[in-house]
C-alpha cells in the first residue's frame, strides 16, 4: 500500500488503515477543499460509502473538544458504525 497520497498542493501520510479501509482514489475524490486546513483527515465506512471528518492536533489553536485527533476513539465509537473500517491520513508539512 502506497503510504503518501499527494491530493491538491497537500501531500498526506496513512497512518492507520484498520481493516484495509484505504481506497486512494475514493480518498482523492472526497477530499475537497474543506479538508485541506484539517492536520488529519479520517475516513470510515458506512453502507460502501467512504465518510471523511477532519480533525486537528491536540495542540492546535482551532481544535474543539469534538474534533481533536486524541478524541478519535470517541468519534469512531459514537458517530460510527460498531467495528467498521477506517483510516487515518495526517497532513505532511513541508
Amino acid at each position: 500500500m502506497e503510504k503518501i497520497v499527494n491530493i491538491g498542493d497537500l501531500k498526506y501520510e496513512i497512518i492507520v488503515d484498520y481493516r484495509d479501509a484505504y481506497k486512494k482514489d475514493e480518498f482523492i475524490s472526497k477530499c475537497t477543499d474543506y479538508f485541506y486546513d484539517f492536520d488529519y483527515v479520517v475516513g470510515d465506512w458506512a453502507y460502501d460509502k467512504l465518510r471523511l471528518k477532519g480533525f486537528y492536533d491536540d495542540e492546535n489553536n482551532k481544535a474543539k473538544e469534538y474534533n481533536k485527533i486524541g478524541n478519535l476513539d470517541k468519534y469512531l465509537k459514537e458517530k460510527c458504525a460498531y467495528g467498521c473500517k477506517y483510516f487515518v491520513a495526517k497532513k505532511i508539512i513541508v
